[in-house]
């Protein structure tokens, strides 16, 4: 009797250069670039404004979090558009937003008609509310699109060229004034959106719109109906607000750290941002293929998550002498933060297509939002526990919260997309 054989056919790779993930790869290149370009410039922008140390601070403060929530409520904006109008729709009403914003924030020196700290925070919210959309229309887009079994690579390429951007960021002040660096946010966007002239809409979608009309789609208040669909939709933000904690805390204050530390010479905040970026850029670089041969998305997260809160205990106390070692610390948790382009993927891969774009669009946009109560608590204790303590508490908080939500998360590994949400 001869024994059945099953053949297994081959996984190609070569969806992984379709035009639709390049492109979305240097949309999300784009993006880092023109979200981080504020951390990157906070100081020597406001120090060229004519503010002191306290002022730099303070107005950084109220700038970043006009930005975050311009963020958050772009994203919900975003994710309804992109589930009811389609993804590609998303992708060019974004960069079209956020591209002009950052250049109008290059002729902040010339505002006369109103408060240059109103005029700043004005953009940078106008710029939130851009950015927020592309990431989660991106990821969605090449979740949709790819074979199930290449899925993780698929984020991975996309976020490990994507976080480049922050590095390019940094460079680009570093040689240029601080002006030149928004022009040239802004003119990157305009550009790319001429390549996304060629990228399709997603299959998935297409079908849905066209096949099943009855459907309902885009309803943000949909993950709200019921205890359980709000608990799911919590976790999804908690995984990610650890990249925040680190890149809106640590990072874009970092030079009161290094005061704080005792290090005699200035830790410059913008090379964190970008040395932690670099460290993303490899980390999501292995943690999808790592999801791929783990065969899960959840223990990928859990194991470099963590080292991220490991070694953001190190950057707090760990007693770190010189601005190197800072910078070294940065590029190790930035390293064990790349896992956001997979945990964004399995973001998408938790709804169904109808509530897909707003979940994927929506998450990131309230992770990004986190920052605004992060900041306030953090000054809020600063003046008692000074800013080493105080930062540490909110990061114990946000690790607490984090791994409560990993605990009981869906695994999502290869899962078939063409599924609705009721």
């Amino acid at each position: 009797m001869e024994s059945a054989v099953t053949e297994t056919k081959p996984v190609s790779f070569r969806p992984l250069f379709s035009l639709a993930v390049i492109v979305s790869a240097l949309g999300f290149f784009v993006d880092v670039y023109d979200m981080l370009i504020f951390s990157i410039v906070r100081v020597p922008s406001l120090k060229g404004l004519g503010f002191d140390e306290k002022g730099i601070s303070e107005a950084g403060t109220f700038i970043l979090n006009w930005q975050q929530t311009g963020l958050v409520i772009g994203g919900i904006l975003w994710g309804i558009l992109g589930d009811k109008k389609g993804r590609m729709s998303v992708l060019f009403g974004s960069i079209v937003t956020y591209s002009l914003a950052n250049i109008a924030c290059g002729f902040i020196p010339y505002v006369t008609f109103m408060p240059i700290v109103d005029y700043y925070a004005l953009m940078r919210f106008i710029a939130g509310v851009g950015l927020s959309g592309e990431i989660g229309a991106a990821m969605v887009l090449v979740s949709e699109i790819l074979p199930k079994e290449i899925r993780g690579y698929g984020s991975g390429i996309v976020a490990g060229i994507g976080y480049l951007g922050a590095g390019v960021a940094f460079l680009t002040q570093a040689l240029f004034s601080w002006q030149t660096a928004f022009f040239v946010g802004g003119g990157m966007g305009l550009l790319l959106l001429l390549l996304r002239v060629s990228v399709f809409e997603s299959g998935l979608f297409d079908h849905l719109k066209k096949e099943q009309k009855h459907v309902g789609r885009g309803n943000f208040l949909a993950f709200f109906t019921s205890w359980p669909k709000a608990i799911k939709y919590l976790r999804c933000v908690a995984v990610g607000v650890p990249t925040w904690f680190l890149v809106g805390i640590l990072a874009t204050f970092a030079n009161e750290f290094g005061q704080a530390m005792g290090i005699a010479e200035n830790v410059v905040p913008g090379q964190c941002v970008s040395m932690i970026y670099l460290g993303m850029a490899v980390g999501d670089l292995l943690s999808g293929p790592a999801s791929q041969w783990l065969r899960s998305r959840r223990r990928t997260v859990i194991y470099m998550l963590t080292g991220n809160m490991l070694f953001c205990g190190v950057f707090l106390f760990g007693g770190l002498k010189t601005p190197a070692a800072v910078y070294t610390v940065c590029l190790c948790a930035g390293f064990c933060t790349g896992y956001i382009a997979m945990y964004l993927t399995m973001v998408a891969e938790q709804y169904g297509t109808n509530l897909r774009a707003t979940a994927t669009t929506s998450v990131p946009s309230l992770v990004r939002g986190m920052v605004i109560p992060m900041t306030f608590i953090f000054q809020w204790l600063k003046p008692s526990f000074g800013a080493l303590v105080s930062a540490g508490i909110v990061g114990a908080a946000v690790y607490l919260f984090t791994f409560w939500s990993l605990r009981n998360i869906e695994e999502t590994y290869a899962k078939d997309l063409a599924f609705l949400e009721e």
